[in-house]
């Protein structure tokens, strides 16, 4: 890889709607080599409980990414100048068997792990956040985890099955990859099985934020809250895009009314700039209940100030040496 960074094509030189839909516009990984940042799509939803679709959602958000542009004011920085960024593709997953698929996203994660690229994973449904996460801590060790969701994903089985979009952090802390002094849920909302969701996922070490909570103290505070708890522990952040209210984000698998704006959730992403983050996901995206395309650009937004944090901190790193 070349001292530069490759960025993304020249809008001024090619339309934004023309050419292969990578994320941002930016090279494939096969094209720069390597990578500080990879991107990568798994296209799986066998483990959803409700509507299907999110198999479709990387591309989804790579389509709507076409508009992100190479500086982002929010957080004063050029993150595809900062460090390489680049698109690589999907992760080949079996669609008739949960085991096998999980197995699969976690050694295509230790590969690109493994060659020094941080994580922004577009998914897919919230199964694949286990196996992301068992990759991320064979590097880092037990790791910090910001969840934000509509919904636990704590509970234990769904029909007798241990790997579904339900039950990622629950299988987590069982199998001792998170670090349980620094985990977080936060937009939770609406009804539950029962108070023993809420007593059970207490049990496992996870603080909630709920949706009400954020509209209620505000971004910034909640973003404080969360940089004490996390300090400065190697981070991971998982995004369930149901987090938004469908006012935000219709094309998602189980919506649930009184969610997040887009605009608070991007605002506590950014307030979270100082943390270390070591990788993150983006999913759920469910592009056939989506109109205009409201839910693909939101998560495209997400993944785009995700992968900014990342590359201020990649960049940050190489100065101090």
């Amino acid at each position: 890889m070349s001292t530069q960074p490759r960025g993304p094509v020249d809008s001024s030189r090619i339309p934004r709607y023309a050419g292969p839909a990578t994320f941002a516009r930016l090279p494939r990984l096969d094209e720069v080599g390597s990578a500080d940042v990879a991107v990568v799509g798994v296209p799986f939803d066998s483990g959803v409980s409700y509507r299907p679709g999110a198999r479709f959602g990387g591309n989804a958000i790579r389509e709507a990414s076409r508009l992100l542009r190479p500086y982002n004011p929010a957080q004063d920085a050029s993150p595809f100048a900062l460090a390489q960024v680049a698109d690589a593709g999907d992760i080949a997953v079996n669609p008739f068997n949960i085991n096998e698929a999980v197995e699969t996203v976690e050694a295509a994660a230790d590969e690109l792990l493994g060659n020094g690229s941080r994580l922004m994973t577009l998914g897919g449904d919230h199964t694949i956040a286990l196996p992301l996460l068992r990759s991320v801590a064979k590097k880092h060790g037990p790791v910090a985890l910001l969840h934000f969701d509509a919904h636990l994903d704590t509970w234990d089985t769904y029909f007798g099955a241990e790997y579904t979009h339900g039950t990622p952090f629950r299988r987590a802390v069982e199998e001792g990859i998170l670090d349980t002094e620094a985990l977080s849920h936060v937009g939770t909302r609406g009804p539950l099985y029962g108070k023993q969701d809420l007593d059970d996922d207490a049990k496992m070490g996870f603080g909630i934020v709920t949706s009400a909570d954020v509209y209620r103290r505000g971004a910034d505070e909640v973003a404080d809250q969360l940089r004490q708890r996390i300090g400065d522990r190697p981070l991971y952040i998982s995004i369930d895009i149901d987090v938004l209210d469908p006012a935000h984000a219709p094309g998602t698998g189980t919506p649930e009314a009184g969610g997040m704006t887009s605009r608070e959730l991007l605002e506590i992403i950014r307030g979270l700039s100082s943390c270390n983050l070591v990788s993150a996901d983006v999913v759920e995206v469910a592009p056939a209940y989506d109109h205009a395309e409201i839910t693909s650009v939101a998560a495209s937004h997400t993944a785009y100030e995700l992968t900014t944090i990342m590359s201020r901190q990649i960049a940050a790193s190489r100065q101090d040496r």
